[in-house]
């Protein structure tokens, strides 16, 4: 049974609401680099400025969420599936950026765990329950979705140095600070390999979001040449993951099924109950 654009109505205002004034505003707070990359705590996994820049991508494909919502299956998944979870992240992450930006770290850190939280819960209710069954779904569910989610990951880790670690401008990198860098690291290129194996495919934005993020720390960090180079194998390793994410989602699309429907007598046939 087709709905209505009308069905859920409330809950499309409220989205639309929350998009422009949360999430959209961020745009011109995070999504370029601005002076707030330079005046910020510096810290020994700082990664450069125009990691941030990925934003601009996650809030761009939530716009075209926004306007997916008013379509049959856009409504499904948006509305009946993620709910109400979605004003709430917005309203989260605008706190998190908000603190973030006026050095509230510790604060932020525990805003950034929140927002973790709730991205975790859309990203598991989209990939378990809401199956892509078009080019709409990938664009605007599945890719900001799992953008948002590995990038998420990349703002805990970082927020915490910014909460708990030493100022790398005023501080020389001891042991400890070594360590938990290279943990750090670590964790991240895990956390990228964890989603190259998540499925037969793989999640390719998410394990893309992290090596993006690996990149630009080895780009910025060169007061140290132990988190340099540390930074620019676990790059290294996060892009091999990114690989073998990208043939995953070569050889799904080479035949025909399982996300990008190329055949729209195969989409019906895709999520059916």
């Amino acid at each position: 049974m087709s709905s209505t654009w009308k069905d859920g109505i409330l809950l499309k205002i409220v989205n639309i609401l929350v998009y422009f004034a949360f999430l959209g505003s961020n745009i011109y707070t995070v999504a370029g680099p601005t002076d707030i990359y330079y005046t910020g705590k510096v810290t020994y996994l700082t990664p450069a400025p125009w990691a941030f820049l990925i934003w601009s991508l996650i809030h761009l494909l939530l716009l075209g969420t926004i306007i997916y919502q008013f379509f049959d299956h856009g409504k499904t998944v948006i509305i009946d599936g993620i709910s109400w979870r979605f004003p709430l992240l917005a309203l989260l992450n605008a706190v998190y950026v908000n603190l973030w930006a006026t050095h509230h770290y510790i604060i932020a850190f525990i805003l950034a765990l929140f927002v973790s939280s709730t991205v975790t819960h859309i990203y598991y209710i989209v990939k378990k329950y809401h199956e892509s069954e078009s080019t709409a779904d990938e664009l605007f569910v599945h890719l900001p979705f799992s953008l948002y989610h590995g990038w998420t990951t990349v703002l805990v880790v970082l927020t915490a140095f910014d909460a708990f670690g030493v100022n790398a401008l005023t501080h020389h990198a001891g042991v400890w600070t070594k360590v938990f860098v290279f943990l750090a690291l670590f964790f991240l290129e895990g956390t990228a390999a964890a989603y190259a194996f998540s499925s037969p495919e793989g999640d390719l934005p998410a394990a893309i979001a992290i090596a993006w993020a690996l990149w630009a720390i080895f780009a910025e960090q060169r007061s140290s040449a132990f988190v340099h180079w540390s930074a620019l194998a676990f790059a290294i390793l996060a892009l091999v993951w990114v690989g073998k994410a990208l043939v995953g989602v070569a050889l799904r699309l080479r035949r025909g099924h399982g996300g990008i429907a190329l055949d729209e007598e195969r989409a019906p046939l895709v999520g059916n109950h």
